[in-house]
């Protein structure tokens, strides 16, 4: 017998968050998020996303056991903007059972009906900052903090709900050389000299000023409000928001693997990366303490897969060689760190751009992320 709740309880969410570590357990390549990331991001005070979103969360169960998770978030700021139609699914995690799964998207398609929404898309949470895409190919790669990772049965069991393609992202994981290339510094040197480019110096304002480095921060924010304005399924971040990403930069900014691109003193353009933590979350069980704290001071000492939290170029600096700057920075960041390889993250499947940087090193497009869409009728 199948049952699906509707929660809302601290003590039902723990339920909810605690599901997917309990069924990867074992799994050598799923990263499970931090409990207090994700209480964080379902908690209305705390995420100001719900002042132009509603969120609904649901746990089926199978025999009086939890078979499976879903919330459903309803995205009137992205509606808004691009005149969609769209309930929004995330948090999506079942045990290899079509019913169950049948039985979380019926909530979803009851609300969506309710609400007069003519499409059930996902997953995708509450803004970009956020992670988004089913895996869809790569279940043997490790995943990352800004990736999902699922069981390959998921994706039959979308496809038996007739859903369809929306867009994918493409995952390279790229081999670090051992030293910066020469030609990548060259052109970063005659783009900065060209344009009058110069790069901030992260180490010391972590050191001396951390109010004038959050500022700057923030300023970084900005300029990725305005660069991923027009990507899919994207709304403006508000201050609230900003600041609340801005702390979560602070908590894992090595200098090494920061790249703030200034022009007059103004952030146009820049590239974060941040240590893996996949391992230090697997130790924690979703927990930097007690269990996380020794390997993720480990982790942020001597890091050797680095993962691209984001980079952004503001419009009026794009086509000036930028991207030339932060790749090389952050190559001598990586190799003075001894980094063996970079995860880029999901990149939408069109951005040529981005991608078209990695045919200059040793990367492979290791794993595929898919937005689904279903038709409410």
């Amino acid at each position: 017998m199948i049952e699906v709740k509707e929660i809302s309880s601290k003590r039902d969410k723990k339920k909810f968050f605690k599901f997917i570590i309990d069924l990867y357990k074992g799994n050598p390549h799923a990263c499970c998020n931090l409990y207090a990331d994700e209480f964080a991001e379902f908690d209305p005070s705390t995420n100001d996303a719900f002042r132009f979103c509603d969120c609904r969360m649901f746990l089926a169960y199978k025999d009086g056991k939890i078979a499976g998770r879903i919330a459903g978030i309803w995205h009137r700021g992205v509606n808004d903007k691009f005149g969609y139609k769209q309930l929004r699914f995330t948090r999506f995690d079942v045990i290899d059972d079509f019913e169950v799964t049948k039985a979380l998207f019926a909530k979803l398609f009851d609300w969506a009906k309710e609400l007069g929404m003519t499409e059930i898309i996902g997953p995708m949470s509450f803004s970009d900052l956020n992670e988004e895409g089913m895996l869809i190919d790569g279940f043997d790669k490790d995943s990352n903090y800004i990736e999902i990772y699922n069981y390959p049965y998921y994706v039959e069991h979308m496809q038996k709900l007739g859903a369809y393609k929306v867009v994918d992202w493409n995952c390279y994981v790229i081999n670090a050389p051992d030293e910066p290339l020469e030609r990548m510094k060259r052109l970063s040197d005659a783009v900065m000299k060209k344009y009058g480019y110069e790069i901030l110096d992260v180490a010391y304002y972590l050191k001396h000023d951390k109010k004038k480095l959050k500022d700057y921060i923030m300023q970084a924010l900005d300029v990725l409000d305005e660069a991923f304005e027009d990507l899919y399924g994207t709304s403006p971040i508000n201050e609230k928001q900003k600041k609340r990403e801005m702390e979560t930069i602070m908590m894992v900014l090595i200098p090494e693997l920061a790249t703030v691109v200034l022009k007059d003193d103004k952030v146009v353009a820049y590239g974060f990366c941040m240590p893996s933590i996949k391992e230090v979350l697997q130790k924690g069980k979703g927990h930097l303490f007690p269990g996380g704290i020794i390997p993720y001071l480990r982790t942020m000492k001597h890091p050797k897969t680095v993962d691209l939290l984001s980079m952004a170029i503001a419009r009026d600096h794009n086509n000036k060689g930028i991207p030339a700057i932060i790749v090389n920075h952050c190559l001598e960041g990586i190799c003075k760190l001894g980094v063996k390889k970079l995860e880029a993250g999901p990149e939408l499947e069109e951005n040529h751009h981005i991608q078209n940087l990695w045919k200059s090193f040793d990367a492979e497009l290791a794993k595929k992320a898919r937005c689904w869409g279903l038709k409410v009728e």
